[in-house]
């Protein structure tokens, strides 16, 4: 079953597909918030766009226009349009409430609740799903949303954390920030975006001398490695140059079998993992060099 699996991740990222991009900024309930959040929501935009690819469709609502009507609208689109192939991400910024049985996302009008998320999400066919819930009282909704091939992030590690959460200032600073890349391959994934989030975040509460009051989990390292979210420098320019289009996807599926390889080293042999790694290592070496000319 771990063999299969690890195949699995192997396989995860198909060489040619669409990614759906779902950002939205929920109900600020205060002119702060309001700012603070629809900024966020404009500079994860602006970023996603500057570093991604033409196979990507992206959606941003904020302030009067993520009411819950236009959020099943774009889902619904969404649910309709996609194929198994492709990958979709959701982000989640703003307040969010748990009452000790529902979850639910505040915006303008009526909340959406994490059931009803969940009977929106699971009618989209993407086998790759991300979703990243900045919300306070995110980590209620987790259990609803749990699915095969569904990685979920959340700002808190259950719905009893209500305070207002700045995970989400420190997961788009880390999209700007290239001290996010650690493996310095000029892209940011999912893992990485985590990772530096929630150090930024807890040196946030040690700096001002301040009971932590978020806790954000990540579930899958493994998987959340496969979600490029952004590339910066070179592989930016890669990635928008149509006659290196084929080489920049062949270069994400490789970086995406080695990171897979890394997580699952414990469940091979040493010789047959230093095999493996050191084959994948030879391919992506090619692949650059393709790249460089």
């Amino acid at each position: 079953m771990k063999k299969l699996a690890l195949s699995l991740l192997l396989c995860a990222a198909p060489a040619f597909s669409t990614t759906y991009i779902v950002t939205v900024a929920g109900l600020g309930g205060e002119p702060d918030y309001e700012q603070r959040f629809t900024g966020l929501a404009n500079d994860t935009d602006k970023m996603l766009r500057a570093g991604g690819t033409a196979d990507r469709v992206i959606d941003t609502l904020k302030g009067a226009d993520a009411t819950k009507a236009k959020i099943e609208g774009v889902l619904g689109r969404i649910a309709g349009q996609a194929k198994p192939a492709d990958t979709f991400v959701l982000m989640l910024i703003g307040h969010g409430t748990f009452d000790g049985f529902d979850y639910k996302f505040n915006i303008p009008g009526p909340d959406i609740s994490a059931s009803e998320f969940a009977t929106l999400l699971n009618k989209i066919p993407a086998t790759r799903q991300l979703i990243v819930n900045m919300t306070s009282a995110s980590g209620g909704a987790t259990a609803l949303w749990k699915k095969d091939g569904r990685t979920i992030i959340t700002a808190t590690k259950s719905g009893t954390e209500k305070n207002a959460t700045v995970f989400a200032r420190y997961w788009v600073e880390a999209l700007r920030d290239n001290a996010a890349d650690v493996d310095k391959n000029e892209a940011i994934s999912a893992a990485e975006a985590f990772n530096y989030a929630q150090t930024k975040t807890k040196k946030f509460y040690e700096e001002n001398k301040r009971l932590a009051t978020e806790h954000a989990i990540l579930e899958d390292p493994a998987k959340a490695a496969t979600f490029t979210l952004l590339r910066y420098g070179s592989a930016a320019a890669q990635v928008k140059d149509p006659a290196k289009k084929e080489l920049v996807a062949k270069k994400e599926q490789l970086e995406n079998q080695i990171d897979a390889l890394k997580f699952q080293k414990e469940l091979l042999e040493p010789a047959q993992y230093k095999a493996q790694l050191t084959a994948l290592l030879l391919q992506l070496a090619q692949i650059q060099e393709a790249l460089d000319k």
